[in-house]
């Protein structure tokens, strides 16, 4: 049996082809049965199974027969599950085997292979979906622990490295700027001016940040009071944007209009009737909501989107950095669980070489025993201590050389030979054998 991942990604396959194989939330539990060999399930797709699907990704880690049959029974599962021809997603699709699909899991687990690197999301969505493949029974011993290194991997990444510090998006980084000019935000008022995408990732962020009240206003009085609603602040109609300037100690401006919308004039007059309390103003609009002029305002602390965008960038680089000390972590969980993963077979192979040459041995020592007739109790143990350590020192070294290869590459290759040589059966991987990571 063989490790195999699938899929494709952001990297791979544009939004077009990645919306082909999207699978709703409703949809895994019925397609994880469809993969797996589980009892409820039949033969299935493969021996384990689990699926990651985001909005970016969609993967199949697989226990499966070794090659090109493995791999054409997943591309077929794929084109089953999504109702697609298979040439319209397969010039798309990563295939990786083995160590190279383990070292993936984990690079996807630490957000080394996010569209924002680092993001600590996909570790959340890892974990979900190892947890929902194994309550379907979709995965076992071999892919739960696999899941399990890439799952640790994850966290010690985020805590013994910054890869997942030092915000990376616009909507972080204004957030964060305005925690800095204020040491506390759960006594500031926030004030959102549009209620887009941007508009919603800066509501978030202030929430999360601690902020005290929250005000909306958007040309489109329902959208403002779907966003307000969500992060329990307060909708207010566009002819109240002036007076909320009044109330506000942060704005975050990110509409779609084609001219500035907070003129010079405007703050001013906002400015004298706060009695020059300060305002701290991010414009993340392109083109801009806010008139350059403003920032000359006596009290008024004016940031555009460029401003915002050198702090990315700045963090962006600080992340970058922590790449190699992220594959390092990498590096040590998959060598700890390929160790592990190639002892699988050495040791029921070992168990059923002995076995099968017990069998023979007692076989044989039964018939020798008919044909020496009368021999006494002490002559029957000296024939019967022959025998057995005769085939102990047959074995020995065979089972010493095969001890030795367990960790290595090519442990699979001497098991093969060895069960190929003897016609040993093929064992399924032992569920109750110590896995890594506990």
């Amino acid at each position: 049996m063989q490790i195999t991942q699938i899929g494709l990604d952001h990297k791979t396959a544009p939004v077009q082809v990645r919306e082909l194989l999207a699978l709703p939330a409703a949809r895994i539990p019925d397609a994880l049965e469809t993969l797996s060999a589980s009892e409820c399930a039949g033969s299935g797709y493969a021996q384990e199974g689990v699926l990651l699907s985001t909005c970016n990704r969609l993967e199949v880690y697989a226990l499966v027969e070794d090659g090109p049959e493995g791999d054409g029974a997943l591309r077929e599962y794929l084109e089953r599950i999504s109702g697609v021809s298979r040439s319209q997603f397969d010039p798309h699709l990563q295939v990786r085997h083995g160590q190279a699909a383990a070292v993936h899991l984990c690079e996807v687990a630490c957000g080394l292979d996010s569209m924002v690197l680092g993001e600590s999301q996909i570790q959340g969505q890892v974990i979900e979906a190892h947890q929902m493949a194994l309550a379907h029974g979709a995965t076992g011993t071999v892919l739960s622990a696999l899941f399990r290194t890439a799952i640790q991997a994850g966290k010690r990444a985020r805590t013994e490295t910054a890869i997942s510090q030092h915000a990376v998006s616009v909507s972080h980084v204004a957030v964060e700027l305005a925690g800095q000019i204020y040491d506390n935000l759960t006594d500031k008022v926030a004030l959102l001016i549009g209620a887009g995408e941007m508009a919603e990732l800066a509501a978030k962020n202030l929430v999360d940040h601690g902020i005290g009240s929250l005000l909306v206003v958007n040309r489109s009085a329902g959208r403002a009071a779907g966003l307000a609603r969500q992060f329990g602040g307060e909708a207010l109609g566009w002819d109240r944007l002036n007076r909320a300037l009044l109330q506000a100690d942060i704005v975050i401006s990110s509409t779609a209009a084609p001219h500035a919308i907070l003129r010079r004039d405007v703050v001013e007059t906002a400015i004298q009737m706060r009695r020059n309390r300060p305002l701290f103003i991010i414009d993340i609009a392109v083109p801009r909501d806010v008139e350059p002029a403003v920032g000359g305002i006596s009290n008024v602390f004016l940031y555009d989107i460029d401003d915002l965008q050198q702090v990315v960038d700045a963090n962006l680089a600080q992340r970058q950095r922590e790449i190699p000390r992220v594959k390092a972590i990498i590096k040590a969980k998959v060598s700890e669980f390929m160790a592990w993963y190639r002892t699988l077979d050495v040791v029921p192979t070992i168990v059923d070489l002995r076995r099968q040459v017990e069998r023979i041995r007692e076989m044989e020592l039964e018939r020798a025993m008919r044909r020496l007739g009368g021999l006494s109790d002490p002559e029957r143990d000296v024939v019967r201590i022959f025998s057995q350590r005769l085939v102990n020192k047959i074995l020995h070294q065979p089972t010493v050389r095969l001890k030795e290869r367990a960790n290595g590459c090519d442990s699979y290759y001497y098991v093969e030979a060895l069960r190929e040589l003897f016609g040993l059966p093929r064992p399924k991987p032992e569920m109750d054998q110590e896995r890594p990571g506990g």
